[in-house]
């Protein structure tokens, strides 16, 4: 066989490089998502420690209904105890809004909240709170299908697509027992336009730009998931959105809220 000619050897060079350099992107990417997770855990980490007292009266008023409820399972409701799954459950800071004796299932994507996790559970000898499933809500096959009283995400569904958010919905339809409920708690989309078009500007610019989505693990502004919800086949849904009670300025983009109860 001859020797390649210069169109030959060109492109071979030119393949060896391209690929070369996609592979470096590859890792480097790998390296920022890495660091990213670890940031995002430290920061989600200061941030429970340091929230504003009236934000946590209000979830835990949102969250007081869960101590009512009557689990599926005969075993459980002898000890007046219900089985609770948590999606980005990150460090634990919903603990303290959980009945006793609590089964507590948890799923988080990030590992790197493990070690604030299992600190703050130590404080909860009360519920009794599994290891973190590390794995996306989209693909919590592992729990099993009607096994769960009660789910809860609070400012979850933000860092989801639509496609993801409708795959988590589903698997949450799934997991539940009949008659089983979903707290949603949520920052939205602004929603008064009148008072506040200019948040919601901001808002759509920096998801857009995906500046907020890549400083807060792929958190975005201008979502609204009442519709999805809506869709998804519960038998019951009740919600309302509201402006939240967060008072620093670094918050007010998370201001408008979605809660709500959606029943299977």
């Amino acid at each position: 066989m001859g020797e390649e000619g210069p169109s030959e050897s060109w492109m071979s060079s030119t393949v060896t490089k391209v690929l070369v350099a996609l592979l470096l992107l590859w890792v480097i990417w790998k390296i920022v998502s890495y660091i990213r997770q670890i940031w995002f855990a430290i920061f989600l980490n200061y941030l429970s420690n340091t929230m504003d007292p009236k934000v946590l009266e209000v979830k835990g008023n949102f969250l007081s209904s869960i101590s009512s409820t009557v689990s599926h399972d005969p075993q459980l409701r002898k000890e007046n105890a219900i089985r609770l799954l948590e999606i980005g459950v990150g460090t634990g800071t919903n603990f303290s809004y959980y009945p006793d004796g609590t089964r507590l299932v948890v799923v988080d994507p990030n590992p790197h909240f493990r070690s604030y996790y299992d600190e703050n559970r130590k404080k909860f000898p009360n519920i009794h709170s599994e290891d973190i499933i590390v794995t996306k809500a989209e693909d919590m096959d592992m729990v099993e299908s009607n096994s769960i009283d009660v789910v809860v995400t609070t400012w979850v569904l933000c860092s989801v697509d639509k496609t993801g958010t409708e795959k988590i919905l589903r698997q949450i339809l799934r997991v539940l027992a009949p008659g089983g409920k979903y707290y949603f708690y949520e920052h939205v989309e602004e929603f008064d336009t009148v008072r506040h078009g200019t948040r919601r500007t901001i808002q759509h610019i920096l998801t857009a730009t995906r500046i907020w989505p890549f400083i807060f693990d792929g958190c975005c502004l201008n979502r609204d998931m009442l519709a999805a919800i809506q869709k998804t086949g519960f038998s019951k849904i009740e919600a309302q959105r509201s402006h939240n009670v967060l008072d620093h300025f670094m918050f007010q983009l998370v201001n408008p809220t979605l809660k709500g109860v959606a029943v299977k």
